[in-house]
């Protein structure tokens, strides 16, 4: 029997190829296969990555080393629910952030920081990290002006792939603590990013990270961020050394032209989710009804802050706000399960759509 006691001493050279050739074999998102091409895929989110801008590099560490536990509240930090715990059986919120679980000592999933209140907040915690996993641009200024470093590292409702997982697990490890990650709500790709990089550093099992999935509000909808989790299994420290550890502060959308493509996309999926009484069509199994209706609102939300979207007209502004406010309420309507009636669903998609119609209308038709 072959002897593979040394096999954790490997070159970084050998890990970086094992890397790649995992990358090569068209793993989809935590391990499923690679949804089928053609107008139903879940498309990619439009999160391709520009050059790092001013690269946070991460410090070599080891997987097995938890996070040390922060001695009471961080000094000047007033939250009266305190610094969260693994002992909390819900989210809590704090002035300019919601939905905050701890997933490990000094490390936290979250909503969005919402202005100079929610960065104050985070500084008071003594959060010196923020880690967005959210597809719009982090608000760096606000970050350095309150003294955090910032990363990006985007994922989608239908969870990310092996590389990404890597990725999250590395600057989990290595990047300063407290640590903080977001999403948008902090209720569904932040807790699952988080969860699988747990339990990737071995700090959690796959069983724990999905219950505090489940702490943070995780709807069961979003399936394929489940089995990033569930599906994780903790890897040897040489394989996130293998890992580039010069993380982007921010990854920028690739323009108006790829998100409307995506928007259509999406679009036309949740049309054949509709045709399937709003359930996971049987020819199409990797749509998530939630995940798709997600992804329409995320988009919008690239649009608004876009640099194309402020040059056009104040009412094109207004039809990009209230598209993502449409897409939001049925992306929420579906995270409710069968207690919505396909009906009311039916009612909401049609306003959907007639917002797209009367862009076009207006600005492109």
């Amino acid at each position: 029997m072959k002897s593979f006691g040394n096999i954790g001493r490997r070159p970084a050279s050998f890990w970086r190829v094992a890397v790649a050739a995992v990358a090569s074999l068209g793993i989809g998102a935590c391990g499923g296969p690679t949804p089928p091409s053609g107008p139903a895929q879940a498309p990619a989110q439009n999160v391709a990555s520009s050059p790092a801008t001013n690269p946070v590099e991460a410090h070599t560490a080891t997987a097995d080393t938890k996070p040390s536990v922060a001695a009471g509240k961080p000094a000047g930090f007033t939250g009266a629910a305190g610094v969260p715990t693994l002992a909390d059986n819900r989210p809590l919120d704090y002035p300019g952030l919601h939905n905050v679980v701890a997933y490990a000592p000094n490390v936290y999933s979250g909503s969005v920081p919402e202005g100079d209140e929610g960065f104050a907040t985070l500084q008071k915690m003594g959060i010196k990290t923020i880690v967005s996993v959210d597809g719009s641009e982090p608000e760096l200024d606000k970050a350095t002006q309150y003294g955090l470093k910032y990363i990006h590292l985007p994922i989608t409702y239908a969870g990310f792939d092996e590389k990404r997982k890597l990725e999250l697990a590395r600057a989990v490890r290595d990047l300063p603590k407290p640590l903080y990650m977001h999403c948008h709500h902090g209720k569904h790709r932040s807790a699952g990013a988080l969860g699988s990089a747990v339990v990737t550093l071995g700090w959690m099992s796959p069983v724990d990270a999905v219950e505090r999935m489940k702490v943070s509000g995780t709807a069961p909808d979003y399936k394929g961020l489940y089995a990033c989790t569930a599906n994780a299994t903790k890897v040897m420290p040489a394989i996130l050394d293998a890992i580039d550890g010069n993380f982007p502060e921010v990854v920028r959308p690739q323009g108006t032209t790829r998100t409307m493509v995506e928007i259509d996309v999406a679009t036309e999926n949740l049309k054949l989710i509709q045709k399937s009484g709003w359930k996971v069509p049987n020819d199409h199994p990797a749509l998530a009804p939630a995940a798709e209706a997600g992804k329409l609102a995320d988009y919008y939300r690239f649009l608004i802050g876009d640099k194309d979207t402020t040059a056009r007209p104040p009412a094109y502004l207004q039809l990009m706000q209230e598209a993502n406010k449409d897409a939001t309420a049925l992306e929420e309507m579906l995270t409710q399960g069968p207690g919505v009636a396909p009906a009311d669903l039916d009612k909401q998609f049609k306003v959907v759509t007639q917002t797209c119609k009367s862009c076009h209308a207006k600005f492109r038709d």
